[in-house]
């Protein structure tokens, strides 16, 4: 479950590498564009954490934040990535 603070859903996912992380990613990249909605996101070697919210909706939560949000969930999933909690 993404976690909904400061107007943002957030969430952090660990890889078993580096490559995995960023091969995950490269395709989080790609369902962005495809969805035309892009998230904050930060990456330090095997750990990638998120902030989604919508800009144009006073920077709140939409559907298409949720819809985003399940598609990195499944991306994660293929990735083997682990959600880091706290």
């Amino acid at each position: 479950m993404w976690t909904q603070h400061d107007n943002a859903l957030t969430r952090t996912f660990r890889f078993k590498d580096f490559k995995m992380a960023f091969s995950f990613m490269s395709d989080v990249a790609e369902e962005a564009e495809y969805q035309e909605h892009h998230p904050w996101w930060s990456n330090e070697y095997n750990v990638v954490s998120f902030r989604l919210r919508t800009h144009d909706a006073g920077n709140t939560v939409t559907e298409k934040d949720q819809k985003l949000a399940a598609a990195i969930d499944q991306l994660a999933a293929e990735y083997g990535g682990v959600v880091q909690e706290g």
